[in-house]
């Protein structure tokens, strides 16, 4: 069988590609930019967009397994059109979906919930990959500067395509919402350690106010809405984000990689 992977160039995406291959599968690779895409040569890459379902309609030939995101375009928004594309890959024939999902429903999750899909739900509160927006910081002042140290158990993009590709080729899963944590909840002040620990380097930590954080938005560009997004989330983040969940091991029969673990791999973007 084929499986396509949208959002194939992504941090995840990228993942449930390799592992599919490692574990046999067809792949076909979903990408606006086939020219920018590196995937090993026995994946075939398809040119398409999610917001655009008619470029969907080719890529989707022959698949009976496909991987969904629920954002598109360049500004990453929510799919508004989610009831066309399951309409789409039910047509087409496939049989088994996984969708990475935030915690606010789009309109895929709202088609898969109304159609007859055989579908997995993957919920992850924050990833570790996120570390990377303090990579400029650390690289040119060795700090970095956050609002809120509240302890999340932040969960490896590796483990996240493992859990999809379980979803994707094996019995069992349709219907199930997995909710995925890493092994541990850190704060980010432990995990900016930790990244000092795999770089070799001591990384200073500083925790902003309120105020601080409202003023570094604004001289980002930051929209108010965003703004106010992430107040309130750094003041009061939901009790869910630090509950570490069992779920990666249950499904996979294995741990899940430790924050220190995805530091050591991801050491080179944090030098000098």
């Amino acid at each position: 069988m084929t499986i396509l992977v949208t959002g194939a160039t992504g941090t995840v995406g990228r993942r449930i590609v390799g592992q599919l291959v490692e574990r046999g599968a067809r792949v076909r690779a979903l990408t606006r930019n086939p020219g920018k895409a590196a995937f090993p040569g026995d994946v075939e890459v398809a040119c398409g967009d999610l917001t655009s379902p008619e470029t969907l309609a080719p890529a989707l030939e022959g698949v009976t397994g496909l991987h969904l995101i629920t954002f598109g375009g360049d500004d990453y928004a929510p799919l508004e059109n989610g009831r066309e594309l399951v309409e789409l890959a039910a047509k087409a024939g496939v049989t088994r979906v996984s969708v990475l999902s935030s915690f606010d429903e789009t309109s895929v999750e709202e088609a898969l919930r109304a159609g007859d899909l055989g579908w997995t739900q993957l919920l992850c509160v924050e990833f570790m990959a996120n570390a990377f927006d303090w990579a400029e910081s650390i690289r040119e002042e060795g700090v970095v500067r956050v609002f809120g140290n509240h302890p999340g158990a932040v969960v490896h993009e590796a483990d996240i395509a493992a859990v999809a590709v379980a979803a994707l080729v094996e019995e069992g899963h349709a219907g199930e919402t997995y909710a995925l944590t890493g092994p541990e909840a850190l704060t980010p002040e432990e995990r900016v350690r930790l990244i000092g620990a795999a770089t070799g380097r001591e990384i200073r930590f500083e925790e902003l106010t309120e105020e601080e954080y409202r003023a570094s938005m604004r001289a980002a560009g930051v929209g108010d809405d965003l703004i106010e997004f992430g107040v309130q989330l750094g003041a009061n983040p939901p009790e869910a984000a630090s509950v570490v969940l069992p779920t990666v091991e249950r499904v996979t029969g294995r741990p899940g990689r430790t924050f220190a673990q995805w530091a050591a791999e991801h050491a080179a973007a944090f030098r000098i």
